[in-house]
């Protein structure tokens, strides 16, 4: 198991991990710990991007890139979302 560390965030922010552990059965660690897993860092973002194209036989260029950023920007936006 992993040494235990401490996250300085806000009062505000503490106290809505809490509800948000509580609502789900589990604890702020865990919560924590499952948003930690399920969020992909860029370059893993980039990873799965190339690899989506190759499966689709898309030659993966910038282009395709800006494509694909234009369209998650779009969906997040109808989301409500940032839309950058």
């Amino acid at each position: 198991m992993s040494k235990p560390t401490s996250i300085k965030t806000s009062e505000q922010v503490r106290d809505r991990l809490r509800v948000l552990a509580e609502e789900r059965g589990t604890t702020i660690t865990e919560l924590l710990e499952e948003l930690a897993a399920r969020e992909l860092t860029a370059a893993e973002r980039e990873q799965r991007a190339l690899e989506a194209a190759q499966e689709l036989g898309v030659e993966y260029t910038q282009e395709v890139e800006q494509a694909g950023h234009d369209a998650w920007a779009k969906v997040r936006a109808h989301q409500g979302g940032a839309a950058a």
